[in-house]
């Protein structure tokens, strides 16, 4: 009988480089990363004098598009999203996904942007960009690694269309089916309806009140 063939093992999976170690990392505690960003948007001195409304308005305006975004993200993906292990489900394919890789990181950087311009700090909006570009970076490099390794062929083809940062306007469909080694399908529709959705993205929505509360106190104690 003939030996099976065994997979060979490129260099970079055995010995991941600093990138990917510092993503998979960033990616167990991506609930604490985030808490120095609120530290400083709750305790960097605020400014002399009260900006325009319009300045709180853009910036409540951001935060809005920014968690439609995940809100969208999370009909599609489910409650994935919030696992803190390697655990997989479907490669996602459907609704923003189809036109981003990372839809929910990038709602993420909008949701601090909108409070640090809420909070009229706008010397934190370039800070906050830089430093969740490169916690981001890491962390889908990270990702991109495992799902390589475990998804194949069909997760290369769904790379090789959809960007992984700066999304297209046109909808990328990638053919439905699986990978018969993983056995993981792609999933062409949504999985979740809207009420699951709301009751998985409950923490963000919690925090973001909380957030919004806290900042109206900072402004008029």
């Amino acid at each position: 009988m003939a030996a099976a063939s065994v997979p060979q093992i490129q260099p970079e999976q055995r010995d991941p480089g600093g990138i990917v170690r510092a993503g998979g990392w960033l990616f167990r505690h991506r609930t604490t990363t985030p808490v120095p960003l609120a530290l400083a948007v709750l305790f960097a001195p605020k400014p002399q004098s009260d900006g325009p409304m319009t300045l709180v308005a853009l910036g409540i305006a951001v935060v809005i598009f920014g968690e439609a975004i995940r809100l969208w993200g999370v009909r599609h993906i489910g409650t994935v999203s919030r696992t803190r292990s390697d655990r997989l489900g479907p490669l996602v394919a459907s609704g923003p996904f189809a036109h981003v890789r990372n839809p929910l990181y990038l709602g993420n950087i909008a949701l601090w942007t909108g409070f640090a311009i809420s909070a009229q700090l706008l010397w934190l909006v370039p800070i906050f960009i830089a430093v969740l570009a490169f916690e981001y970076h890491a962390i889908v490099r990270w990702e991109e690694r495992l799902l390589d390794a475990r998804i194949g062929e069909g997760y290369r083809a769904y790379a090789a269309a959809v960007p992984r940062w700066v999304p297209t306007i046109s909808r990328h469909r990638i053919a439905s089916g699986h990978n018969v080694a993983a056995g993981l399908p792609i999933s062409p529709a949504p999985l979740f309806s809207w009420r699951d959705t709301f009751y998985s993205e409950r923490g963000t929505l919690i925090a973001i009140a909380v957030g919004f509360g806290l900042l109206y106190l900072k402004h008029h104690i």
